[in-house]
């Protein structure tokens, strides 16, 4: 099990890789925002947000931008990521739904045997606890399990981070924290 706590100023943020056995990994991460569930759930649930806090180097395309699906139980996304280099299509399927709490989108198409990633929001002291909790496992086996250990658990660690230090850029813009105040 690995952990490791980004340095990037980030308001309490961790991010924690175990192996679960059979191929199959879980991706937890845990971050503290300055804003109400209601305030910080819209963002997350909006697909359009997801390029903004996608690394540059994934080359994240949202494809039905045009006709975005107001999210709910069984709305599905269409995109395309560059992974390894290689254009992939990754379709994903909202598959529970509960605003501002929480929400389960799980891939139908893409570079995973297994992508089922939890979101939730739980509204704390210092704002809202954002967690993440991907569940994941690779294809091919045995081969997938060596491309974990040699490119994938480090590159998934690294979009993480980006996302994190997205998230909290997001959060100090959308609700002026630590902005100087003039009288």
């Amino acid at each position: 099990m690995s952990q490791i706590t980004a340095t990037e100023k980030l308001k309490a943020f961790s991010i924690d890789i175990q192996t679960l056995g059979g191929g199959s990994y879980r991706l937890s991460t845990r971050q503290i925002v300055s804003a109400t569930p209601s305030q910080v759930f819209p963002f997350f649930e909006n697909p359009s947000n997801l390029s903004g806090i996608t690394p540059p180097w994934l080359h994240f395309k949202l494809i039905n931008s045009a006709e975005i699906i107001r999210p709910r139980n069984g709305a599905r996304y269409d995109y395309t990521i560059r992974w390894f280099g290689i254009r992939i299509h990754w379709q994903s399927e909202i598959v529970d739904y509960e605003p501002p709490h929480r929400f389960i989108d799980v891939q139908l198409k893409g570079p995973y045997s297994l992508w089922q990633h939890l979101h939730t929001f739980e509204e704390v002291a210092d704002g809202t606890l954002v967690k993440d909790a991907v569940t994941y496992r690779l294809p091919f086996g045995p081969l997938g399990r060596i491309t974990h250990i040699l490119a994938v658990k480090k590159q998934l660690r690294d979009i993480f981070i980006y996302r994190a230090i997205s998230i909290d850029k997001w959060i100090n813009t959308a609700f002026l924290i630590d902005a100087p105040r003039h009288l």
